[in-house]
């Protein structure tokens, strides 16, 4: 086998470990058995193993942050997060776009630009990997974490995620507290994990208040801005329109916002709005938007924190995260009528 085909995960089959115990021993890690060290060291040494250590004397590491939507607050959130931990970790951030909003990916040449640029580690956010892209990052050895799986998340992949069926019920529990009955829910994509979740905590939320939940009162949006204002509009058509709307995402409340201004209705006063995320944006609305607060920052910091663990060579103590949602009340809430 030639020096440019012997990859890690390569070596790790044929050793019987894992791809990390084998970055382990390639980066000289005290902590491995040494039966296996030598079982490994003279598969590396037999296959002429030449792959770069994936912490490099000669040059800071580099990591490739794979997002959707980059222009979004949330997703400038994000970047943020990955970038300032990065730095302290001396560890350089490309950012590559996914096409699709939702359950985007990566295309088919985005594998040939991280090996160009010998990337380290992927984070993905809100995106997916094709079964062939697991398989040739496997084979180069470079780990993969996710921030928020757009698909189900895989014992193989680690993953960053909030408690979003949390943060669903605690939104519309304080719209119920408030005494709001007619409370309507705009959703992202109903084939994303985190939408539904967050929809299926407003609808535990109304079945333990012993509320029914009236025809066209649960909507699908796609988390944007124009979603919201288009839901709204039709929320505002139906004969009993809502008092209240659970938005499942900042920018769909304010697309909500001002679907009720063109209407002349005012926040809070004719209509209550929640919304889901606390992006930078979400204090400076008008009204200051009440919103249930996913903590993107924290959840980016951990996500970088494990992938440069794995690229490291280390075993995750977990290799599933969620984060709590907490409630932000604001001033875009209040009883009806």
């Amino acid at each position: 086998m030639d020096n440019q085909r012997a990859t890690l995960a390569q070596i790790a089959r044929a050793a019987g470990v894992s791809v990390p115990t084998v970055s382990k021993v390639v980066n000289g890690r005290p902590d491995v058995a040494p039966t296996t060290r030598q079982r490994v060291q003279a598969l590396l040494d037999e296959r002429g193993y030449t792959g770069r250590p994936t912490v490099r004397p000669d040059r800071a590491g580099l990591i490739d942050l794979v997002l959707r939507d980059l222009g979004s607050p949330w997703a400038m959130q994000i970047i943020e997060g990955v970038e300032e931990h990065a730095h302290r970790a001396g560890v350089g951030v490309v950012v590559s776009a996914a096409h699709g909003r939702h359950r985007s990916r990566p295309d088919r040449r985005w594998i040939e630009q991280l090996s160009a640029r010998r990337c380290d580690g992927v984070l993905l956010v809100l995106s997916d990997l094709s079964g062939t892209q697991r398989s040739q990052l496997a084979e180069l050895g470079i780990p993969v974490v996710v921030i928020d799986p757009a698909g189900q998340p895989t014992p193989d992949i680690p993953s960053v995620g909030a408690t979003n069926w949390s943060g669903g019920l605690a939104a519309t529990e304080h719209l119920l507290g408030l005494g709001h009955r007619r409370i309507a829910v705009i959703g992202g994509p109903s084939d994303v994990p985190c939408s539904r979740a967050r929809v299926d905590g407003y609808r535990a939320a109304m079945n333990a208040a012993g509320e029914p939940i009236p025809s066209g009162y649960v909507r699908t949006g796609d988390f944007t801005a124009p979603s919201g204002y288009r839901e709204t509009h039709a929320l505002l058509e139906l004969p009993a329109p809502p008092t209240a709307i659970f938005a499942c995402s900042d920018e769909t409340a304010w697309g909500a916002y001002e679907a009720l201004y063109e209407r002349g209705l005012r926040v809070p006063d004719d209509l209550s709005v929640v919304g889901f995320d606390d992006v930078d944006g979400a204090r400076w609305a008008i009204p200051p938007l009440t919103t249930v607060r996913q903590p993107l920052t924290e959840m980016s910091a951990m996500a970088t924190r494990m992938l440069l663990a794995l690229i490291n060579g280390e075993e995750l103590d977990s290799r599933r995260l969620e984060l709590a949602t907490p409630l932000v009340v604001r001033h875009s809430t209040r009883a009806p009528g």
